[in-house]
């Protein structure tokens, strides 16, 4: 697709918004928890979680939350800690580190008020961007904002068979000016969770149920028999392959060692066992911080994927009768049987849990 293709809308703005609200009005989505008692907070940070997630995933995950921290304020003077530590499975940890950071922010920059008559401010905030702060401004104020998440584009692409990868610039310029057209100035919170909705649940990416979407008969991805081919993958390439080795260090008590990762990269900000890319950095690490450590064998090598590498991981268990690495600044000594409430890797929080059930066996 080149940048002076046009493509044109398929129905008038006012011809797909009636069918739309009529399918949710008929099957949309209207009880989960941030769509009661709506707040610009709590669609926040439902969108936050929902980003790359799915609702049924995110629900006890945002229950949890708000229990914790109700209002923006009391996210704000959370630790960073704990706010990883509610987080801890749900994946996508930079979320939850610009999540805290906004909230700051809203507290200190706009005396606890999210800035909602503005898309500009909204969208400055950490982790927001143009299509989450429309979607926030749009169901919790019914002010009218466009938005354009991963649902939306799959169902526009196949709406209008809209050939490239939805990432590139230009087939992204003509998905926003397609999204722009369609959305009205009525019934903003039905129309936007009404557009999620239909990806969600009927315009999927791998089983679309076309036979009951409010749209098959103009369809042209579905006309042409192509719903799989739209929206089109990104390019790919190969994928980088990294290897780590985990230093499960125990003491006499069961204790396992964790360090605090740096607050920006991979895993920021979490609780991780120490890192080794070679044994011979792991060997030296022990002779300087353990030493009289005893060195087990090693346990099955296990793959973590992330989005651009996968990471394999070797876990090395180890034990000591000294602490000297309690010492130092960013470590702690984690008890798998009284669990600290702190933020942890995923691969991590399975690797303790093995070593929990050991204990307890």
């Amino acid at each position: 697709m080149t940048d002076d293709q046009t493509v044109f809308p398929l129905l008038s703005s006012a011809e797909f918004q009636r069918r739309l609200l009529a399918w949710f009005d008929a099957h949309g989505r209207k009880r989960l928890p941030w769509q009661q008692d709506k707040s610009p907070y709590r669609v926040w940070v439902s969108e936050i979680m929902l980003q790359q997630t799915q609702v049924a995933t995110v629900i006890p995950y945002y229950e949890r939350f708000m229990a914790r921290f109700p209002t923006v304020e009391a996210l704000a003077e959370a630790p960073q800690d704990e706010v990883l530590h509610l987080w801890t499975g749900l994946g996508y940890y930079a979320r939850a580190r610009n999540l805290h950071k906004a909230a700051r922010e809203v507290v200190s920059e706009h005396d606890g008020d999210f800035p909602v008559h503005s898309l500009d401010a909204m969208a400055a905030l950490p982790g927001i961007g143009r299509s989450t702060a429309g979607a926030i401004i749009a169901i919790s104020t019914g002010r009218r904002a466009v938005i354009l998440d991963g649902n939306v584009k799959r169902s526009l692409t196949r709406l209008h068979a809209l050939p490239g990868w939805p990432g590139r610039s230009a087939v992204e310029r003509h998905l926003w000016a397609l999204a722009e057209h369609y959305t009205p100035e009525a019934r903003l919170p039905d129309y936007t969770q009404a557009m999620m909705d239909l990806g969600a649940t009927l315009c999927r990416r791998g089983q679309p149920e076309c036979g009951r979407c409010p749209f098959d008969d103009v369809c042209l991805a579905h006309a042409r028999g192509e719903e799989r081919r739209f929206p089109e993958a990104k390019p790919k390439k190969a994928t980088p392959r990294r290897v780590t080795q985990m230093l499960l260090l125990r003491d006499a008590e069961g204790r396992v060692l964790l360090q605090q990762r740096p607050p920006t990269g991979l895993w920021g900000g979490l609780w991780c066992f120490p890192q080794f890319e070679e044994e011979a950095a792991l060997l030296a690490w022990l002779d300087s911080h353990a030493p009289g450590a005893e060195l087990e064998a090693p346990w099955s090598s296990f793959t973590h994927v992330f989005s651009h590498f996968r990471l394999e991981i070797t876990p090395r268990p180890a034990r000591t009768r000294r602490l000297a690495a309690v010492t130092e600044s960013g470590s702690l000594w984690y008890n798998p049987r009284q669990p600290a409430s702190v933020g942890l890797a995923a691969p991590v929080k399975a690797l303790l849990d093995t070593l929990g059930d050991d204990l307890l066996a």
